[in-house]
């Protein structure tokens, strides 16, 4: 199964809450309390997230975090890559691959082009958008509507 790690999942509902309320600057207690996340937890990916450039931090008592540029300009690819590393479905997908076996797998060009079609499928979707309680329309992508019950009890 391909699943993004809890971080990840928790740094996204981060970013989203600070989407929201774009103006607002959030001390980490206050996201933490507002998303239902221990403090330990909101601090270490909010290092993660300014790291990656995606937040500013500013200190003192006026202070907080905010988004470092516009919502529509932060794309899920960004996120996952801020927590996870470079999107990429296997080893030799990855720019600066290591594997051995690439000059006699046969499988590698196409792995490659299944990574970049996930890519581009992820850089196309913004933090603007997943922010928003609307179900999120990709016009080149047909997704069978399913409910969080019916898949959970699907899997």
């Amino acid at each position: 199964m391909l699943k993004l790690s809890k971080l990840t999942d928790y740094a996204v509902v981060i970013m989203a809450q600070l989407a929201r309320d774009s103006e607002h600057q959030y001390a980490a207690a206050e996201l933490a309390e507002d998303i239902g996340l221990p403090k330990p937890t909101v601090s270490k990916l909010l290092k993660m997230l300014v790291k990656a450039d995606l937040l500013v931090s500013r200190r003192g008592t006026q202070g907080g975090y905010q988004l470092a540029r516009p919502a529509s300009a932060i794309t899920a690819s960004d996120l996952i890559a801020a927590i996870e590393g470079p999107v990429a479905m296997t080893e030799c997908s990855l720019e600066d691959s290591q594997c051995d076996l690439i000059s006699q797998c046969g499988v590698a060009t196409n792995w490659q082009r299944v990574t970049q079609a996930i890519h581009q499928l992820l850089a196309s979707v913004t933090l603007a958008q997943l922010a928003q309680t609307q179900p999120i329309k990709l016009p080149w992508v047909q997704i069978q509507a399913l409910s969080v019950y019916e898949t959970s009890a699907a899997g």
